[in-house]
């Protein structure tokens, strides 16, 4: 049998499906890059693998683990294209969906829609049972009553059905009942009960949750049936992983049947590669910046750690305004979404003013200089537009790019409506994205008490490279990272993630009337629970428990988060508890207030593996010549110069430790290009890691020189 030790990492992105192979027992790192396939990602899975094969050969046979991230499940709700739901929840309840928290996101706009809810309410219904707050059953499930709902829905066709009862966190008999009696009646039909997927309080958010998990269950289970099947068919017996939302890695098994898991799988490992590169460089304050094909995310790393929040929105009808989409409540990784990708489509809005994005063109058709019968002009016409592409090296030279169709594109369809010159036009599609990403991160970064003028911005995906110069220009940052394999930093990412499983369980109870020994008992149930899950994967190793609670001022409306640690709750005090929740609560909010009383709301456990750890590669290169890696120059538009200017252009392949040199400068990689303008200096490290630091601001004399350099 042959020995196995390479692991893969495999992204599918909306343009892009990225590939990183490392090998363990050399730590050498083999990468491949293809576009996706929409109709079946699977397709450009196999295909990617097999186009890795021919760089390294037979390492199939000898993969130890596939660890997957993808996008299926967050396009799915976007797009709609999930299983047909049904929902059965307590008499009263039909219409949590559209009631939610009775919030307006934009209460002045009287014309502001609300994302409709992924099950109408056609197929809602309801049973006659009641279980109080504290558990005890009110009113029996009338199995009859039930019978009829289950009956009833099926004959309306429904692929899935969600259930999700009243207070069912405290006592989930009925809904076992449920889930018993529809697999029986409809053994094919999906089932997702609340008690599994969220058994955590507020009405709302767990029916929102369950029914997303319902919507998706059906396709992602296929889909991961599909891939698996695909995998052994090309020789692949490793085990497969999938990438969760909060920053773990978990079984095939458990993401197929926790769907709403996994929706940010993709973009949340770019965040937890920049916080292992923080903790690799001891930078405590990173601002991951993540930019592909379709959407561009980011994440505030402080004091070496990724914020990872309760609950998210999936499909906002206005995109970055809080509020306006489904509220999905399962720990993710704190990303925001900045702004547009690659493929975000330019146009002239209803005003007469220039628009870029939220539409994107996606990897079919893709923008104009792709030739695949896209018509509309991209952010990536305009960034080949600019000189910073390459036409003829785009993914290393694979797909060559038709840069007068895009030119055609933007001339027709923003330069004369708009009435402005041809490089206006181009230079005004990058800037006004890249303002529109700057705008938004420094929302998010002073939201999160941070402070734009000392984080260090690491950037990743196919296009991050190339609009983060001017990105930090404009958050006022000192410094920028772009580490190597940039273009597929999220596929690389997976390999610094922890195989790990969160589970939580509401139960409202004061802090001084609790009872410890029954408390014990809800964490040991989550520890057993998170054993089960993790063992889906067929681990044998010791497992980890990391405790904490979610507590709050009787009457307050939210929680504070307050980690336990492994300690046993019967060794804790509640004199303890209170001193370590005013204290987080004084550090939150300035103050606390130790007269008024506080209670337990949720109790979690993050069950978690030992970590297989990834030791980025050091570079073998001796010192060389820096002339050996230009590779010529090339006229790109210079923002400070307001005009083409030659910049030099550097194979990364040929960098090496230590080599060090000014902009303007344009550093190519198969996957991604690298931008700097000439008020920057760039150095690399050991591991080929591009420090660029900014300089004070150009002069005019300087401009001046530019603008002589060019005219020669």
């Amino acid at each position: 049998m042959a020995e196995k030790f390479y692991r893969l990492g495999c992204d599918i992105g909306g343009t892009f499906t990225d590939f990183v192979l490392l090998n363990d027992s050399t730590g050498e790192i083999s990468i491949n890059k293809c576009l996706t396939t929409p109709r079946d990602p699977s397709d450009a899975v196999e295909q990617g693998i097999r186009e890795l094969e021919e760089q390294v050969p037979g390492f199939v046979r000898k993969l130890d683990e596939v660890i997957h991230g993808t996008t299926l499940v967050i396009n799915s709700i976007i797009e709609r294209k999930g299983a047909k739901t049904g929902l059965i929840t307590t008499r009263g309840f039909r219409d949590v969906l559209e009631l939610g928290r009775e919030i307006r996101y934009a209460p002045y706009d009287i014309f502001a829609e609300f994302p409709k809810p992924l099950v109408p309410r056609i197929l809602r219904v309801e049973v006659d049972e009641r279980v109080r707050s504290d558990g005890t059953v009110l009113k029996k499930l009338d199995p009859e009553n039930a019978r009829t709902a289950i009956l009833g829905l099926l004959e309306k066709g429904v692929e899935s059905i969600a259930v999700c009862l009243l207070n069912s966190f405290e006592n989930p008999s009925h809904e076992l009942m449920l889930k018993e009696m529809i697999e029986k009646e409809a053994p094919e039909v999906s089932v997702s009960i609340s008690y599994h997927v969220l058994p955590q309080i507020r009405e709302y958010e767990r029916t929102s949750t369950t029914v997303t998990n319902a919507y998706v269950k059906p396709l992602t289970g296929k889909y991961l049936s599909r891939l698996s099947g695909r995998l052994e068919s090309i020789g692949c017996k490793g085990k497969l992983f999938i990438m969760l939302s909060s920053g773990g890695i978990t079984s095939v098994d458990t993401a197929a049947e926790f769907p709403v898991r996994i929706i940010e799988s993709g973009p949340t490992a770019a965040v937890i590669a920049g916080q292992y590169y923080g903790k690799l460089f001891r930078i405590p304050d990173m601002f991951c910046f993540d930019m592909g094909g379709t959407t561009a995310k980011s994440c505030l790393i402080q004091r070496g750690a990724a914020g990872v929040v309760p609950t998210f929105e999936v499909g906002r009808v206005q995109r970055f305004m809080k509020g306006s989409g489904l509220t999905i409540q399962v720990p993710v990784v704190d990303l925001m979404e900045i702004g547009a990708g690659g493929g975000s489509i330019a146009k002239v809005s209803k005003l007469g003013t220039l628009q870029v994005g939220p539409e994107s063109s996606g990897a079919e058709p893709g923008p104009i200089c792709y030739a695949r019968g896209g018509m509309d002009p991209c952010v990536t016409d305009a960034d080949l537009l600019l000189g910073y592409l390459d036409e003829g090296y785009f993914l290393g030279g694979e797909m060559k790019l038709d840069r007068e169709a895009a030119k055609r594109g933007v001339e027709e369809k923003i330069a004369k409506p708009l009435g402005v010159s041809f490089v206006k036009a181009i230079w005004g599609i990058h800037d006004l994205i890249n303002e529109t990403m700057a705008a938004a991160a420094k929302t998010h970064i002073a939201e999160k008490g941070g402070n734009p003028k000392i984080v260090t911005v690491v950037a990743f995906g196919g296009a991050g490279p190339v609009h983060a110069y001017g990105l930090t220009k404009k958050l006022g940052a000192p410094r920028l990272i772009v580490p190597p394999n940039a273009g597929v930093g999220s596929a690389l990412g997976f390999f610094t993630a922890p195989r790990a499983f969160d589970l939580v369980r509401s139960h409202k109870v004061g802090l001084h009337d609790a009872d410890f020994g029954e408390i014990e008992k809800i964490f040991v149930q989550l520890e057993k629970e998170g054993v089960n899950t993790l063992k889906k994967a067929g681990t044998k190793e010791q497992i980890r428990f990391d405790r904490s609670l979610d507590m709050r001022f009787v009457g307050q409306g939210s929680e504070t988060h307050v980690p336990i640690g492994e300690k046993s709750f019967t060794g804790l005090t509640k004199g303890e508890i209170r001193k370590r929740f005013d204290r987080i609560y004084e550090k939150l909010y300035g103050r606390t207030y130790p007269d008024s009383a506080v209670e337990f709301i949720n109790f979690k456990v993050r069950a978690s593996l030992p970590e297989r750890l990834f030791r980025f590669p050091k570079s073998r290169k001796k010192d060389m010549s820096l002339k050996n890696a230009i590779k010529g120059k090339r006229p790109a538009y210079s923002g400070i110069a307001g005009d083409f200017i030659p910049f030099t252009v550097y194979d990364r392949y040929r960098l090496f430790p230590d080599a060090s040199f000014k902009g303007p400068a344009i550093i190519e990689e198969k996957e991604s290009t690298v931008v700097v303008g000439e008020d920057a200096t760039v150095k690399v490290d050991e591991y080929g890691f591009l420090w660029i630091e900014f300089r004070k601001s150009v002069s005019s004399k300087q401009k001046a020189v530019s603008s002589k350099t060019k005219r020669s």
